[in-house]
């Protein structure tokens, strides 16, 4: 949800659309005056995909004041709000304003702080506390049910999914114990790594379900990405 304006809006509608997700433009007029003009097209998809939505009827143009209403009604009907550019004076930083006195998740995603378009997501970050978000799942995690960060995950390619500075002492020497190239059994490893059977047997699991290894013909190989 946004407010079909150019730059980040345009791009978060966009977003959704391309991914066949539901998008609603909030505008700051009536719905039969699409604002800005430039967007027309755009809001059209928006409509046939998702909704355009207004507080005002139609036949009103767009006003100052009623962009600040505008703002107001993108926060109050959103699960959370995130501001990824804003300057020290934007509307992003009014929509902000009305997220926090309603008590909704308010999130920002830095940027470099010589960027004026970052001021305003640093200043929200310091002074609002607003919750620092660099991706996608960040927000999952602020807005989504509890414990969906909790969920389990389809295997994923190795370095997808953890870390090797995560990994336990004898997770890290099993791991670094398997050839770069072909595969290994239990024993070669355990060898290999200086630790017993059983821990390596122990091991192999949770790289496995980790996504760092794999099993085939001849033990165990390095999943290749």
């Amino acid at each position: 949800m946004s407010g079909g304006a150019y730059g980040i809006d345009a791009a978060a509608h966009r977003g959704a659309l391309a991914a066949g997700a539901i998008t609603i433009a909030v505008l700051a007029c009536g719905v039969d005056h699409p604002y800005p003009a430039g967007h027309a097209d755009l809001f059209a998809d928006v409509a046939a995909q998702g909704l355009v939505v207004s507080e005002w009827p139609p036949g009103r143009h767009p006003a100052r004041l009623r962009f600040l209403v505008r703002n107001r009604t993108i926060a109050a009907l959103t699960c959370g709000t995130v501001v990824v550019e804003a300057g020290e004076r934007s509307g992003a930083l009014n929509t902000a304003r009305h997220a926090a006195e309603l008590g909704r998740p308010l999130m920002a995603v830095p940027g470099p702080v010589t960027s004026a378009q970052s001021a305003g997501c640093h200043r929200i970050i310091r002074e609002w506390d607003a919750t620092c978000v660099t991706c996608a799942a960040d927000i999952i995690e602020m807005v989504g049910p509890l414990g969906i960060a909790d969920a389990p995950e389809a295997p994923a390619p190795a370095g997808l999914r953890g870390a090797r500075d995560e990994l336990d002492l004898d997770s890290a020497r099993v791991l670094d114990a398997l050839p770069a190239r072909g595969a290994a059994g239990p024993s070669t490893i355990a060898v290999e790594a200086g630790v017993d059977l059983d821990t390596v047997l122990r091991c192999l699991g949770r790289l496995a379900g980790c996504g760092f290894i794999e099993r085939c013909d001849r033990g165990w190989q390095l999943r290749r990405r």
